[in-house]
């Protein structure tokens, strides 16, 4: 194996911020799927974003 096992100690440690992506601001889980439901805010910041960045 390898010396340097720096990526294993680190495989653990998420990639990802999801602090602030759309599903941080969760009103609702759907019951059964468990599917983040945002608050009405981030459904409106999402679709706008959405309009402007349209082609």
């Amino acid at each position: 194996m390898a010396k340097n096992r720096t990526k294993e100690k680190h495989m653990a440690r998420p990639v990802e911020e999801h602090n602030t992506a759309a599903w941080a601001n969760i009103e609702e889980l759907q019951p059964v799927s468990r599917v983040p439901i945002p608050n009405e805010t981030q459904v409106k910041n999402a679709k706008e974003w959405v309009d402007t960045n349209q082609k």
